[in-house]
């Protein structure tokens, strides 16, 4: 399985892919009101982390995500759920 700072990585840079380059993306930046990450996009994020991942990831560990980070926590626990560490 992958390290979490190579995860925490995945998700910083897939999040650059989505936002327009003009806000510095952190692992405690607010993904909706700093980054402005619309429902679309949420959904597109997740598409590019599970084909870099090679996870699946299901919608509902969103509910209370708001950062990267709380988004690598929650991939981490799915995946210790699932079939062992990340």
């Amino acid at each position: 399985m992958q390290k979490r700072e190579i995860v925490m990585n995945d998700i910083l840079e897939c999040l650059q892919e989505l936002v327009a380059g003009t806000h510095p993306i952190r692992p405690d930046s607010d993904m909706v009101n700093e980054l402005g990450l619309e429902s679309i996009k949420v959904m597109n994020l997740l598409m590019l982390l599970e084909d870099r991942l090679d996870i699946s990831i299901p919608i509902n560990i969103l509910l209370n995500v708001r950062t990267p980070e709380q988004l690598l926590e929650a991939i981490t626990k799915h995946q210790e759920e699932c079939n062992g560490s990340v």
